[in-house]
C-alpha cells in the first residue's frame, strides 16, 4: 500500500480528480482520498514515482510519500 500526503484537495472534484490520475498509472487500484486529513492512501500499486507524478500533474502537491 502506498500513502500520500497531498495538498489541494477540497472537494468530491478534487477526490475524482486523484482518483482518476492514480488510476490512470495504476488501472485497478483502489484509492481512499481522505480530505479531512489530506492523505491519500492506494491499494493495488507498486510504483510510488508514477503514482506521485500523476497527482502532481493533476494539479496537486505531493508533501509527502509512505510505502
Amino acid at each position: 500500500m502506498l500513502s500520500f500526503q497531498v495538498e489541494g484537495m477540497s472537494c468530491g472534484h478534487c477526490v475524482k480528480a486523484v482518483t482518476e490520475a492514480v488510476q490512470d498509472v495504476a488501472p485497478g487500484a483502489k484509492v481512499d482520498v481522505d480530505l479531512t486529513t489530506s492523505k491519500v492512501q492506494i491499494d493495488g500499486a507498486n510504483d510510488a514515482a508514477a503514482v506521485s507524478h500523476a497527482i502532481t500533474e493533476a494539479g496537486y502537491t505531493v508533501t509527502d510519500r509512505q510505502i
